[in-house]
């Protein structure tokens, strides 16, 4: 380069290093700065920020942030996002100005993260243009639309007996290790063609078993459509009581885009567990078994963000599914209580089912849907209200004919028919059943077409019905997704694709 143009060169530089110098003019702001007054598993005490507000956020040293809790007027009682180790009484606090809040949006999908947003599958950055507050309002009632669309999850006893609406809030509950994230889990797979959204919020779970779950949907093709939150049993509570609100607004990004959004809690006893135990550090008053008094509206808070929007709003929905835990079956305890109130219907698991072999163990008298009834397909009320009363008639001949009495043949009848009924009803995990193969089971049971096949063929039996439901018209199969109940030609056809389909296993007597 020649002396000239270098020259030329650096004053255009110093040029704009005068003008930039000239342009930029300091501006003066007043900064809160607190100190720590004192730190516990979870929570610290924090004093001299007059101005901070009740949930915002403060950073301390080392990128750990707190939420103003306590808000008194000598200190904050601050719950802690992350592990507490590394502070010491005088370190400084800074004020954010700002609520927690979590990137949301399409990049989410197909991703493990934790309630803060940080990516925990090992695959880089979550990319996200977006972030919404953790805390917000739930829907208007007058932005709400009714529940007319099913959820259907694959199971025959739930889609058929206990059926679940998009924009349902359905609480599962039973003790521990019946089979309850069972069901959530192939609720989540069954949606692969649906379109729809999932988010599985787990909180307070061992690492195992998350990673487990997120093999189980990585195998059956239905990580694509969902979002994996993770708050480790041993993490710090905060993380546990903010895990299902921040992945609610991350499935409320998706609703309010006009998709329809799964939700799944689990479980609500974990966070109802550390909510508690931030509580009592903070010196909340304790209520009954020591739970604050506000317990109840930390749930209801959540679970009345689940809705169906209106048509003008995009006519998105979010449907809940929130997991409790009981304790030697007692669903009057506060917590599954407090649920259940809160909540549209409850599916409970009971573990004399599940030491029988009965799986999913679903306790159909003590489980109930208040809402999904109105949405369940017009093809399934046929056959659901007759079923339904058949079965409570022989679980209640069943429990009589124990003592050994006498039954006339109308009893045993009731019995024999109540034993196959359980026996479709019966479904091994990670096995999703078609529309049109439960109908067509359905239908072959009420019709009382399975009454003669041996029960312990009953296993291949609906399976070849279920095989034999494949084969229906196109047209027909369309018909049931209609509102209109299916004509009774539609209803000869298929009893008689399953009674063909049933003919090798009825006794050589009846064929």
């Amino acid at each position: 380069m020649v002396p000239d143009e270098l020259q030329s060169v650096l004053e255009r530089t110093f040029q704009n290093l005068r003008d930039a110098r000239e342009q930029f003019s300091p501006e003066l702001g007043p900064r809160e700065i607190g100190v720590v007054s004192a730190v516990s598993t979870g929570i610290a005490r924090v004093s001299g920020l007059p101005g901070a507000g009740f949930e915002e956020l403060l950073e301390f040293p080392g990128g750990l942030f707190g939420i103003a809790f306590n808000v008194d007027p000598d200190e904050i009682g601050v719950v802690l996002l992350g592990e507490h180790n590394q502070l010491h009484t005088g370190d400084e606090v800074q004020r954010t100005g700002r609520v927690m809040d979590v990137a949301v949006g399409e990049g989410l999908l197909g991703r493990v993260i934790d309630p803060l947003g940080r990516p925990l599958d090992g695959r880089g950055e979550v990319t996200s243009d977006r972030r919404l507050p953790i805390e917000r309002p739930a829907t208007p009632i007058m932005d709400r639309a009714p529940v007319v669309t099913p959820l259907q999850t694959g199971l025959m006893v739930v889609d058929a007996l206990i059926p679940i609406g998009r924009g349902q809030r359905e609480l599962i509950l039973g003790d521990r290790q019946t089979g309850k994230t069972a069901i959530a889990i192939d609720a989540i797979i069954n949606q692969r063609d649906r379109d729809v959204v999932c988010v599985y919020c787990a909180i307070g779970q061992r690492a195992s078993a998350v990673a487990k779950a997120v093999a189980v949907l990585r195998e059956n093709n239905a990580l694509a459509h969902t979002v994996v939150m993770v708050a480790e049993g041993n993490q710090a509570p905060g993380l546990a009581y903010i895990a299902p609100y921040a992945a609610t607004s991350i499935a409320e990004h998706f609703a309010e885009a006009g998709r329809d959004v799964l939700i799944v809690y689990d479980d609500l006893t974990q966070h109802a567990r550390a909510y508690r135990e931030l509580s009592l550090l903070l010196r909340r008053p304790p209520g009954r078994e020591a739970f604050p008094g506000d317990i109840f509206y930390i749930h209801s808070r959540l679970l009345e963000r689940s809705t169906h929007l209106r048509e003008e709003l995009g006519g998105g929905s979010l449907t809940a599914l929130p997991i409790i835990e009981t304790e030697a079956q007692n669903i009057s305890a506060y917590i599954p209580t407090n649920l259940i109130s809160i909540t549209d219907g409850q599916i409970y698991l009971s573990p004399s089912l599940f030491e029988l072999g009965i799986l999913p163990a679903i306790d159909v008298g003590k489980s109930v849907s208040r809402v999904g009834g109105k949405a369940q397909r017009a093809a399934y009320r046929v056959v659901a209200g007759d079923l339904k009363l058949a079965y409570a008639q022989f679980e209640e001949l069943e429990a009589f004919a124990r003592f050994g009495a006498q039954l006339d043949d109308s009893s045993r009848k009731t019995i024999e028919h109540g034993r196959r009924i359980r026996a479709c009803l019966k479904q091994p995990e990670l096995a999703p059943v078609s529309v049109p193969g439960q109908i067509t089971v359905l239908l072959a049971l009420s019709a009382g077409l399975f009454d003669t096949v041996p029960l312990g063929q009953m296993p291949a039996a609906e399976r070849a019905v279920r095989e034999a439901a494949q084969g229906l018209p196109a047209e027909l199969v369309e018909r049931f997704d209609g509102a209109e109940s299916l004509a009774d030609d539609d209803r000869e056809s298929i009893l008689t694709l399953a009674e063909q389909a049933l003919t090798p296993f009825r006794p050589e007597s009846d064929s």
